[in-house]
């Protein structure tokens, strides 16, 4: 072991000598270091003493060291590889932004000759000599005497007249839909005598009978008496239920097909929804929703646009304007911004550039609850009305249904009536105000008047449909005030919803409010 020892003492010395004269004299220094011959030479004259160990730790150092150096010169060579790199990206990059600054200088050239050009055109007469200079700056080789057309201008020598503009129709589609209904003979309508309870009632047959799909009275009630209050719709709840099939099923009853519009993740703005106007090619993007809007506006039939999986995209990113504009208390005022100005052959019905929503149409909106989609905001909870579809559907049996042509002006006749005939009573009023007061002081959540103002047409309507008063209040509580409960602290909240609950059952009468009830004993074990 001795031997290995003064061997191995000698290998390193030996070694950092050379490393030392590498400092000294780089290249001599490196030979040094990579001496082969001499290191054998050492290892001949110490190897006789070697043991079993001695040789094995011999190699192991051999290996070690040579290791070490090979792995030192791997990673110099990798930096001076990206060195060059960075350096070669540097230099690109200097050639890219010089030829920007051309690209930038041409541009600048191309637009003053563009301005001049068009100060030629906006000349009514200009002398030939004059023309002549101009024609010479701008690269125009035109004869002097002959009149030649260019685009827009005809040039002659003493003279350049601008002709009328010539567009072309820039709205595709709604201007198809100008040309469909300009001999349009509307069918005659098969509605006369009927009432809300019979509407609700043929709608859940139509879907049971032709389609296999079954729903619930009180769903349909939902439905007819939701779209009363607030033109927006929003379907949630697990998958397989029906959302999507519910609108499409009452589109096919009122044979106007429902139109389904896929919502996608892209959405952010209300150009996903209506369209735009791209500059490059002069045309309107129109969408299948635009272009049922706008033929909506030359019939009285009920239309139906569906935005299925509304929660993939943030609602309040692509329908805010939607929904601010369906609030507004005036339909005269439902107006939407398309384009900013106007050309000749714009379709018909856009005034200055602007399409007014008519009021024959519902929105329904489908949203599933998972990780894929977006949380919807208090803003679409306050002014949607949302129905929760938690449960397949029973089967039963129907008698034949068949499509019925119903008109809005009917619905909205007996909307109206409905509204009349089966007012909030005083005494419902009253306990209503009850809650408020007792919900403000234990929870800091009001009622809103938009929510008020919904009440007022939804609860009438609700009855007319068949349903009872404290059924559809029970209902509106749930999904429009005690909602707002999610956001609050439920550990600390849990015995409040005790004490609201006995309120409840206290005020309206026991086992009333049982949609109210149920939610929030859901709350209470969600902590």
């Amino acid at each position: 072991m001795d031997a290995f020892l003064n061997w191995f003492f000698t290998f390193i010395t030996s070694m950092f000598s050379g490393i030392w004269q590498g400092i000294k004299e780089l290249f001599f220094g490196i030979i040094h270091i990579f001496d082969f011959g001499t290191y054998f030479g050492y290892f001949s004259m110490f190897q006789s003493g070697f043991g079993f160990w001695g040789w094995v730790l011999a190699i192991l150092s051999f290996i070690l060291v040579y290791a070490f150096w090979f792995g030192l010169i791997f990673l110099i060579i990798l930096l001076v590889r990206k060195y060059i790199r960075f350096r070669s990206s540097l230099v690109c990059n200097e050639d890219l932004l010089e030829e920007i600054a051309n690209l930038h200088k041409d541009v600048i050239r191309l637009t003053r000759e563009k301005e001049r050009i068009m100060a030629l055109k906006s000349s009514a007469s200009i002398g030939g000599e004059e023309l002549s200079v101009i024609l010479k700056d701008n690269d125009m080789d035109l004869p002097t005497e002959a009149l030649t057309t260019t685009g827009e201008v005809t040039v002659s020598a003493d003279k350049i007249t601008e002709e009328p503009k010539i567009y072309e129709p820039r709205f595709f589609r709604l201007g198809a839909v100008d040309e469909k209904f300009s001999n349009y003979q509307p069918q005659p309508f098969d509605d006369e005598g009927l009432s809300l309870e019979q509407l609700c009632e043929e709608i859940r047959n139509f879907a049971c009978f032709n389609s296999r799909l079954y729903y619930e009275i009180k769903t349909i009630r939902l439905m007819i008496a939701g779209f009363a209050s607030t033109k927006m719709i929003l379907l949630q709840g697990i998958s397989g239920t029906g959302k999507t099939s519910l609108p499409y099923v009452m589109g096919k009853y009122f044979d106007n097909d429902a139109t389904i519009a896929s919502v996608q993740p892209s959405w952010r703005d209300r150009s996903e929804l209506f369209g735009f106007f791209n500059e490059f090619t002069k045309k309107f993007n129109e969408t299948e929703v635009l272009r049922r809007i706008y033929e909506s506006a030359y019939i009285n039939d009920i239309n139906i646009i569906v935005l299925d999986e509304m929660n993939i995209a943030r609602v309040e990113y692509y329908f805010a304007e939607m929904l601010s504009i369906l609030e507004m208390p005036d339909p005269e005022e439902w107006k939407i911004q398309l384009v900013p100005s106007v050309w000749p052959n714009d379709p018909l019905l856009l005034t200055d550039g602007k399409l007014k929503i008519p009021t024959n149409v519902w929105y329904v909106g489908t949203a599933n609850n998972d990780d894929s989609t977006f949380a919807v905001s208090d803003k679409v909870y306050d002014r949607a009305f949302v129905i929760n579809l938690d449960k397949k559907g029973v089967p039963f049996e129907a008698p034949e249904t068949k499509p019925r042509k119903v008109s809005y002006s009917r619905v909205d006749s007996l909307y109206n009536k409905a509204v009349e005939d089966h007012p909030v009573t005083e005494e419902m009023l009253s306990q209503i105000e009850k809650l408020d007061n007792y919900v403000i002081e234990h929870f800091r959540v009001a009622f809103g008047n938009r929510i008020m103002k919904q009440l007022k047409i939804f609860v009438p309507v609700y009855v007319a449909c068949g349903g009872n008063e404290l059924e559809a209040l029970d209902y509106m509580l749930a999904t429009k005030v005690f909602r707002k409960f999610e956001s609050l602290n439920l550990g600390l909240i849990r015995d409040e919803l005790r004490g609201l609950i006995n309120f409840l059952d206290a005020t309206f009468g026991k086992d009333t409010m049982n949609e109210s009830i149920a939610f929030l004993r859901r709350l209470q074990k969600s902590y």
